[in-house]
């Protein structure tokens, strides 16, 4: 392909320039120069408007895609404030995903505490189950830590793994230390 201006006469085929226009426009440059290392010429946007993908002309800021390895669906938005809205649904596959995060949505904690599990290596599933804990107040077995949910009766607990112990305070259940648990639940 050739530049429209008279001073510029390099050539170039159009799979590279499409590339180069490509690359320029995920840099958010607007004004595209001639890929020859001298030269100051720029390219004119209406000559290149139909050799690269649809896909490459959309600026890397304005792209999502929905995180569902299933769909991966691109989803084009017009400005940057459109980032700071977290719970998305995808218009192709119908899941809730965090557009911020860019991961499936995450309910139970909002962004921060999101990408701080994520930093501390956890899993969205575990945060989940700990924030689903600290609702309903299950509590752990000292000795398994296999969650356990009293419902009815008093705070003696004999967990599957067979270790007793006090619901209210967590300590081994001993008759006599434990007639009535200060705590309450």
């Amino acid at each position: 392909m050739r530049n429209s201006t008279n001073s510029c006469t390099h050539v170039y085929c159009s799979e590279c320039i499409a590339q180069h226009i490509a690359a320029k426009i995920q840099e958010n440059i607007t004004q595209i120069k001639c890929p020859e290392f001298n030269c100051k010429e720029t390219l004119e946007p209406h000559l290149c408007r139909d050799m690269i993908p649809w896909e490459s002309s959309i600026l890397a800021s304005h792209k999502v895609y929905c995180p569902f390895k299933d769909c991966s669906a691109l989803l084009v938005h017009d400005d940057d404030e459109w980032i700071t809205i977290r719970e998305t649904e995808c218009p192709h596959c119908r899941r809730l995903f965090c557009a911020k995060c860019k991961v499936p949505w995450h309910s139970d904690m909002d962004c921060s505490e999101y990408q701080e599990l994520i930093k501390k290596g956890g899993a969205i599933e575990d945060a989940s189950l700990l924030k689903l804990a600290e609702k309903k107040k299950w509590k752990r077995c000292p000795k398994c830590n296999f969650y356990v949910e009293k419902t009815v009766g008093c705070v003696h607990i004999t967990c599957r793994c067979k270790h007793e112990f006090c619901y209210s305070c967590g300590l081994e259940w001993r008759q006599q230390s434990h007639v009535i648990c200060q705590r309450e639940i």
